[in-house]
């Protein structure tokens, strides 16, 4: 029970990563709040939670919209009064190199993977510093580490997200607010699977994916929020600025 009575946000909890963070924490003793612009995909995980006792709050917000990120802590203020560890996990995904990605899309995914991220930081904060402490675990990707064909966009929101960990690791610091990313690599998510379907051939698809690799499969959602959990947890209080790849070799090759 290494977060027995924390707050902790998670965004883009409804699915995939985010939700098997969101059940980590609470199975750990956290007070949890599902931040997610479709939070009812994530009812059953709030009922199913409730029903074993946890605390859980279930918040519609989009990150890229200033307004609905300062509502959002407003309201986990108004509910438990402090924020102890907050998840940038919210983040979407398109294909294109940089002739066959509109200004447009290069716009959308930068606002919802990168500003959406440093807007929740920024009103998660001075609640930390108001306590004297606090955790952000920001999910980049082995994309934001190496450059990956065919998706420049994505590729450079990532990488952002985590130029912004170290940024805010350094200014941070001072105030006892420790600052990390895990880079996931390809893992078994809603979100990969609608792109795997995507392709003309999904299974050849999925095929050259696991075997980019050396270990020859995908991750799990599970193994991803592992790596989140230790990151935000007082095993690793040293740690402030730390890219965690947890990628199955990907970025070691």
């Amino acid at each position: 029970m290494r977060f027995e009575g924390k707050v902790v946000v998670v965004t883009g909890a409804a699915e995939g990563i985010g939700q098997a963070a969101l059940l980590a924490f609470a199975n750990e003793g956290a007070r949890v709040v599902l931040a997610d612009r479709e939070p009812d995909k994530g009812q059953a995980v709030v009922e199913q939670l409730r029903r074993a006792g946890r605390e859980v709050l279930a918040v519609r917000v989009d990150v890229a919209v200033e307004e609905q990120v300062r509502a959002l802590f407003d309201q986990v203020k108004s509910q438990w009064g402090r924020v102890d560890v907050l998840v940038n996990n919210a983040g979407i995904y398109l294909q294109g190199d940089v002739t066959q990605t509109s200004l447009a899309d290069w716009e959308r995914i930068m606002a919802v993977n990168v500003t959406g991220a440093f807007l929740c930081t920024k009103y998660a904060v001075p609640l930390m510093i108001a306590q004297k402490s606090g955790v952000i675990v920001n999910v980049a990707s082995e994309a934001g580490l190496v450059g990956i064909k065919g998706q420049v966009v994505y590729n450079v929101s990532k990488g952002a997200m985590i130029a912004l960990t170290r940024s805010c690791a350094v200014d941070l610091a001072e105030y006892g607010i420790r600052v990390n990313s895990v880079c996931p690599g390809t893992t078994e998510t809603p979100l990969v699977r609608a792109a795997l379907q995507r392709a003309a051939d999904p299974a050849e698809a999925r095929r050259r994916l696991e075997q980019s690799r050396p270990a020859n499969r995908l991750g799990t959602p599970q193994e991803i929020a592992a790596a989140i959990l230790f990151l935000a947890s007082d095993e690793i209080a040293y740690a402030t600025g730390a890219i965690l790849s947890v990628d199955g070799g990907y970025t070691a090759q």
